[in-house]
């Protein structure tokens, strides 16, 4: 897919907007200016991780999903749900309650998508063999950070794994195992996944490294949980017989789920954008060549942390964990055998491209003018980065400028007033010249009136 056909889930609702740069401050890409007071979303810098959508207190940053009613396009439903699902219901004893509830609102079949996190998980072990790719190796489970990684960090693309996110591998298994049950087509089969984050959705309509997405469509967890509630409140007999998965593949809900699934030893995770931008730095620098293997989240504690979710993000952390720990112990081997790896797609079938996104100009001449240009600028401004211009630092303004998206220099309020108080000065200057000026005419006048007398 081109730069020029992208698809974002985050939206901007303008009527809410106050114009206050909080979200200018905190976006990771700096893909957010403020103009005529109201802000803009850049899509080109744009990875959909929600930072926006958590901080603003407006709620003018909304995450656009499919809406439940979505599934009647399809003659048969399968809802994938995220294993964060689960922790957003307190005191909950068995995932079944919430699987069976799934089939109670409508839909026709059920597929966990831990146990696509599972094959994931086996696959990842099993790539690792290869030592021909750069340390560490990075999760490519968050398509959050593989955008951030091809807007900020583009050369450590290699490192990133060329593995399918957890929720395709569950797809393409549910789609197949579903029609060969039930002697159905898979045109007639609708798979939605249960979502704790808009950059999913994104993911699925825009695909990192796949030419197509096995998805359907994703519908947000804070959607169905009010739907959902009634039903595990209810649900107390033994729920229908589910092809259980793994505790490995249930514990990607939080962070460190997935080292802990794949790489046990000399792995790092890392939760938060600012965090894993901090590490990523480390890793372009060659700081941490030593580790295995880096497993990114762009939520707070993991995916338990999207914007998309109802529960607070520790007590649903706490709660995947006390279901991981009531979970049998089994070995990953046993559980998900090589042939999975063969008999499903588990591997991307496109390779991590960098974006576009930051080049000034597709012509090198003009793409080098503009940046001595801009160059030129920054020297010019403070360097406070306050975002009074509406652009989040002095370097973005610069770039702004160069790019047409701003008028001039004089929209920095700080050169403005040292604009202005230069100007107030000669001002001064000026009136005091005009009044010496006055003044020696007068005086000059009343000589001549004396001489003639």
């Amino acid at each position: 897919m081109s730069e020029s056909t992208r698809y974002h889930s985050v939206r901007l609702e303008k009527e809410r907007c106050r114009g206050c740069t909080n979200c200018l401050k905190h976006c990771p890409t700096e893909a957010i200016r403020v103009r005529g007071g109201r802000a803009h979303i850049l899509d080109n810098l744009c990875i959909d991780c929600g930072e926006c959508i958590r901080i603003c207190e407006y709620q003018a940053k909304v995450a656009v999903t499919d809406a439940f009613s979505d599934i009647q396009r399809f003659k048969y439903r399968i809802a994938l749900p995220a294993p964060t699902l689960y922790g957003q219901f307190r005191g909950l004893r068995k995932r079944e309650y919430v699987l069976e509830a799934l089939l109670k609102i409508g839909f026709d079949s059920v597929f966990e998508v831990a146990r696509g996190a599972d094959v994931v998980s086996r696959a990842i072990r099993e790539r690792l063999r290869d030592k021909s790719i750069p340390r560490p190796v990075i999760s490519s489970a968050c398509p959050a950070v593989v955008r951030l990684i091809q807007v900020r960090f583009p050369e450590l693309l290699e490192h990133v794994i060329d593995i399918r996110q957890p929720m395709e591998v569950a797809a393409s298994i549910a789609r197949r195992e579903f029609c060969k049950k039930h002697d159905c087509a898979p045109e007639e089969v609708g798979c939605f996944f249960i979502t704790p984050c808009p950059a999913k959705m994104t993911a699925i309509r825009r695909p990192i490294g796949q030419e197509k997405s096995e998805l359907d469509g994703a519908i947000s967890i804070m959607e169905l949980y009010g739907m959902l509630v009634p039903y595990v409140d209810k649900i107390q007999a033994e729920a229908p017989d589910f092809d259980p998965a793994t505790r490995y593949g249930v514990g990607w809900a939080t962070s460190d789920g997935e080292a802990s699934a794949v790489c046990p030893e000399r792995s790092l995770s890392v939760d938060g954008i600012p965090n894993v931008i901090r590490v990523l730095e480390e890793v372009e620098n060659n700081k941490l060549n030593n580790l295995e293997y880096l497993e990114g989240n762009a939520c707070i504690g993991g995916c338990v942390g999207g914007a998309l979710t109802f529960e607070n993000n520790y007590v649903a952390k706490a709660a995947i964990r006390q279901l991981v720990s009531a979970m049998p112990h089994e070995r990953l081997e046993d559980s998900v055998p090589v042939s999975m790896l063969t008999k499903y797609p588990v591997k991307n079938d496109r390779p991590f491209r960098p974006s576009a996104a930051l080049s000034l100009d597709p012509n090198m001449i003009a793409a080098m003018q503009k940046m001595n240009r801009m160059n030129q600028i920054i020297e010019k401004l403070p360097g406070y980065d306050c975002g009074s211009c509406g652009s989040p630092t002095c370097k973005a303004f610069a770039e702004d400028i160069v790019r047409g998206f701003v008028a001039s220099e004089m929209d920095c309020v700080h050169l403005m007033k040292d604009k202005l108080r230069v100007m107030a000065q000669e001002m001064v200057t000026l009136a005091q010249s005009t009044i010496d000026l006055g003044a020696a005419k007068e005086e000059n006048s009343e000589f001549r009136i004396r001489n003639s007398e």
